[in-house]
């Protein structure tokens, strides 16, 4: 957390700004006259308390002279992003971007054409949220030349630099983030003015990869304030224009007081999935739209297709054989997709002792091998895999047993058969 002396913040203390790695950077720039200031998400989650992550930093140094810098001091540098100013410095594993004070002087809404500055003001308004335009120094001072980054962060209000409509339409994704961030980091409702502007401008986001509104999305569904942003999404239409389907925001709430019941942390695909999707076809949509990788499609397309066959409401071996099938994981997703969309409350006793089968039951290993029906005279081939799956059938409708003696029973029985 932040100290402050008098009414100026400071960051003298924090861990990842004394580290040496960080320090080694910052006094690398300086001792050659250059101005160096970590910038963005690490001053501003460290004033909040909150972790850090990355360390960016801003230079007044320009990115050929930053890169010179470095490899004189025996530091890595790549030119990860050159063009727009940005080198990323690897010190012990540790990687940096530092990037070169810039203006932009026109934008494409995501890359723009730059004029590289030494002005601080000037690169803190073409950022997007005056509580990403604060700067700490190497001393841990931090510097607010938007003039309200602080305050604003001390209220928790996020809000855009300058005129909201204009930020937007340098980079449609702010539209996301500006939701992000407000679920992630505000208290209260969202800035009116940012609001506004991104419902007026919200036909930009077609203009997006999926890739871009992807890393949002699923970072916005698993923040703190997460159901009541989606909500106001829902209402404006933006968040149909995110995904490009009809969305049920009352169901990711659902699924989020499910979660809590259950001690489980905050899943973003089985929130997606209570939000919008109705049917396998749903999560193809989605696939396409969000670009997916497989895995990610995978989960939601089983607990479509899973919902309603986990077992509940049925005897218990129906629920064994259903999570023996398909595994703790997908039978869990597919209970809670399947809880949520009922309709039946959060704190349903039925459906959380259905949902924690997983954690007072562990299916037992299938208990005979293809060396066993060999062994009864089954020639080696399709016919022992035959056997096999006969059984396996006859076992998990039959509860399971370990009883030696009955297995040995049923597997002759099936060699028999499939020899005869």
């Amino acid at each position: 957390m932040a100290k402050r002396t008098t009414d100026t913040p400071s960051l003298a203390d924090a861990a990842w700004l004394r580290q040496p790695e960080t320090g080694a950077v910052l006094a690398v720039l300086e001792a050659a006259g250059h101005g160096a200031r970590v910038v963005g998400g690490a001053v501003r989650n460290a004033l909040l308390g909150v972790p850090v992550k990355d360390i960016d930093i801003a230079t007044t140094a320009e990115p050929s002279e930053t890169m010179r810098l470095m490899e004189k001091a025996g530091l890595k540098a790549v030119p990860t992003g050159i063009l727009h100013g940005t080198v990323t410095v690897i010190v012990r594993h540790i990687p940096f971007e530092v990037t070169t004070l810039r203006r932009d002087v026109e934008t494409f809404g995501r890359h723009a054409r730059v004029l590289f500055t030494d002005d601080w003001a000037e690169d803190a308004k073409r950022r997007d949220f005056t509580i990403n335009a604060l700067y700490a120094d190497a001393r841990g001072v931090v510097h607010d030349p938007v003039g309200t980054g602080c305050a604003d962060l001390a209220s928790r209000r996020v809000r855009f630099i300058g005129k909201a409509e204009d930020r937007i339409r340098e980079d449609y994704l702010r539209i996301l983030r500006f939701f992000r961030f407000t679920a992630e980091y505000a208290e209260g409702r969202a800035d009116p003015d940012g609001l506004r502007a991104c419902q007026s401008l919200k036909e930009g986001l077609r203009r997006l990869s999926g890739e871009r509104i992807h890393q949002e999305m699923l970072r916005l569904l698993v923040a703190p304030a997460a159901i009541p942003v989606l909500e106001v999404m829902h209402e404006t239409g933006i968040l149909e224009e995110t995904l490009l389907a009809g969305t049920e925001p009352s169901l990711a709430a659902r699924m989020a007081a499910i979660e809590e019941k259950m001690d489980l942390d905050a899943d973003a695909m089985r929130r997606l999935a209570a939000l919008a999707i109705t049917s396998p076809g749903g999560a193809l949509r989605l696939r396409e739209r969000l670009r997916l990788s497989n895995a990610e499609y995978d989960r939601l397309a089983s607990m479509a297709v899973l919902a309603g066959q986990t077992g509940y409401g049925r005897p218990e071996v129906a629920a064994r054989a259903q999570l023996y099938r398909h595994g703790r994981e997908v039978f869990l997703d597919a209970a809670l997709y399947d809880w949520a969309r009922s309709g039946e409350a959060p704190d349903e006793n039925a459906r959380v002792e259905h949902a924690r089968l997983p954690q007072r039951w562990s299916p037992p290993v299938l208990p005979v091998r293809g060396a066993d029906v060999i062994a009864l005279g089954v020639p080696a081939g399709p016919k022992v895999g035959q056997v096999m799956s006969a059984f396996e059938d006859w076992w998990i409708a039959a509860g399971f047993p370990s009883d030696a003696s009955l297995i040995a029973a049923e597997l002759s029985r099936l060699a028999v058969v499939t020899k005869s």
